[in-house]
């Protein structure tokens, strides 16, 4: 192996190290990304199962139609 070939490996050892350090930042914000939803799914899923134990119903969404159309 040239010296060439050497540095030419090298080079695209860094380039490969740099992608990975890139996308392991990237994974790591997806998680804390995914934690937070999760969070925000569960308080969701209380206060809907808070409001049927209370009788007042689930959350009416935007696009359906009242009861009486």
């Amino acid at each position: 192996m040239t010296q060439h070939d050497t540095a030419r490996l090298e080079e695209k050892l860094a380039h490969l190290e740099k992608t990975v350090d890139e996308l392991s930042e990237v994974v790591a914000g997806q998680a804390r990304q995914i934690d937070r939803m999760e969070l925000q799914l569960r308080r969701l899923r209380d206060q809907s199962a808070a409001r049927e134990a209370e009788g007042t119903g689930g959350v009416i969404l935007a696009d359906e139609r009242p009861p009486h159309y």
